[in-house]
């Protein structure tokens, strides 16, 4: 199973109470905090919502 590295390039501020729920689900807390989840439809979905905050790379 492939796995996501995601790392918060953009600051929470001025984000929806929404994103900041979902980079906190994802564990992200602060900017150029890096995290691997495995790749799933749950996780891309969180990604969707924040993907003008974060940055994704597939980890083979």
């Amino acid at each position: 199973m492939a796995r996501l590295k995601i790392t918060q390039v953009r600051s929470r501020i001025g984000a929806t109470e929404r994103q900041c729920r979902n980079l906190d689900a994802l564990g992200l807390k602060r900017i150029h905090a890096t995290v691997e989840h495995d790749d799933s439809a749950i996780i891309k979905g969180m990604i969707e919502r924040v993907k003008h905050l974060v940055k994704v790379e597939e980890v083979k």
